[in-house]
């Protein structure tokens, strides 16, 4: 049936006929039997942008493509491609075992996470998603079922291939030892930009996860201050893992909720409820998924929706970072949420976003003063740095600056072209930045 779909950040709706394959066969026959507009897959929703909407075309539900297995004694699963991250953690904590990466919500598909080849805050550690991958099963154009490992192309240009190489159906990746469900946390306050970025270079080695909030309202002396947070498992401790919804978000809740004197008390209150340096037990859910306690927590931002602008920068590009710091705080832009974290090594995904640097994530309610203005801005001296916008959290890049900011897209438009010559596989993404 025709669905009006948005991304997470609820903005630029589109309709789609939307179909929910029960298996790999299942799959295989859509794709043979795909429209003129083409068709491509969407799990439970969480890519900001327009990455799996199809205006006019198939859109293909993959959360019922369920079913796991793990390997005890080797860490490995092999996971359908509808199978969540929640459900994986619920099942492989108390028995002793975590996922290899968690971005920050747990509510996303192992289909998603290969498609967007997600990143957490052990980047600096572990790389991303894709890093950890032992193979993948994937439905391609012609509608034949392949089973892909590292030593192929196809491989990395589906990783971090935002569902244009063909629908992933299976994914099978090695997983974490942990001894608990709690994590050992330090916390600490910083002062301002340049106290934050030399306390998350300082934790690297340290820790195995790093995260910085950062107060973007925060002028002169305090501009880019901060709670950096670092955690580790904990070595003993209880494994039970059952995170519940602690709140939910009104249905309809009104526009403006979240302005300059909003944002501002929070952050205040935020940033001097944090402890200038301490060390706490969490558990899981609470240091790595935060907002999942609100059900439908996009809803706050009103009916507009937001934007979520999320760039990396390579290390050596510090004042490019802070430029742009500078530019949001002198405008006083809006951000709910803003998050600072140090990546590591990037995978093999010739459009996998992560690269060794530091990236900056906000969240703007939709509809601020200037915000296009503005966000093209920061594009240009992001590309003019070396660096990049992630293509899972997107919604308003430029087809001319997706050129300039993946150096991989050529390659990865031969592999795709070869694997897909007609263009069967199209998202609304695709289609403005010209892939």
């Amino acid at each position: 049936m025709t669905t009006f779909l948005t991304g997470w950040g609820r903005t630029s709706p589109s309709p789609a006929t939307v179909v929910r394959p029960r298996d790999t066969a299942e799959v295989a026959a859509l794709v043979a039997a795909a429209p003129g507009r083409g068709l491509v897959a969407r799990g439970l929703g969480r890519a900001y942008g327009d990455a799996a909407q199809n205006s006019g075309g198939l859109v293909l539900d993959c959360t019922g493509l369920g079913g796991w297995s793990f390997d005890e004694e080797t860490g490995l699963v092999t996971a359908s491609a509808g199978v969540s991250l929640h459900e994986l953690m619920t099942a492989l904590v108390p028995r002793g075992w975590f996922v290899p990466v968690s971005p920050g919500t747990r509510h996303v598909t192992v289909g998603g996470a290969v498609a967007a080849d997600v990143h957490g805050k052990n980047h600096h550690r572990d790389s991303s998603f894709g890093a950890h991958l032992r193979s993948l099963t994937l439905v391609t154009a012609d509608g034949a079922v392949r089973t892909l490992t590292p030593d192929e192309p196809l491989f990395h240009a589906t990783v971090g291939g935002m569902g244009l190489t063909g629908v992933v159906c299976e994914a099978t990746f090695g997983c974490v030892p942990v001894a608990s469900s709690l994590m050992r946390v330090d916390v600490r306050r910083t002062g301002d930009l340049d106290e934050t970025l030399a306390a998350m270079a300082d934790d690297d080695d340290r820790h195995r996860y790093t995260v910085a909030w950062i107060d973007l309202l925060a002028r002169g002396r305090r501009m880019g201050r901060g709670v950096l947070t670092s955690g580790d498992h904990a070595e003993r401790g209880a494994r039970d893992f059952a995170p519940r919804t602690l709140l939910r978000a009104p249905r309809r809740a009104p526009g403006g909720l979240l302005n300059g004197v909003s944002v501002r008390a929070f952050n205040e209150a935020w940033y001097h409820r944090a402890p200038r340096r301490a060390s706490v037990v969490q558990g899981i859910a609470p240091f790595f998924h935060p907002l999942d306690a609100v059900e439908g927590w996009n809803r706050v931002y009103g009916p507009r929706g937001f934007v979520q602008y999320q760039f990396v920068v390579p290390f050596g590009a510090e004042k490019t970072l802070r430029e742009i710091v500078g530019r949001l705080s002198s405008t006083g832009t809006v951000s709910f949420l803003t998050v600072l974290k140090r990546f590591g090594a990037g995978s093999s995904g010739l459009l996998s976003f992560p690269m060794p640097g530091w990236t900056l994530a906000l969240d703007i309610p939709a509809g601020q003063r200037g915000l296009g203005r503005l966000l093209r801005g920061f594009d240009e001296r992001v590309a003019e740095a070396g660096g990049r916008v992630y293509l899972a959290k997107d919604s308003r890049l430029r087809a001319d600056m997706m050129a300039r900011m993946y150096p991989g897209l050529d390659r990865w438009r031969r592999i795709r072209d070869e694997a897909d010559p007609a263009g069967l596989f199209r998202s609304d993404l695709a289609r403005r930045l010209g892939l």
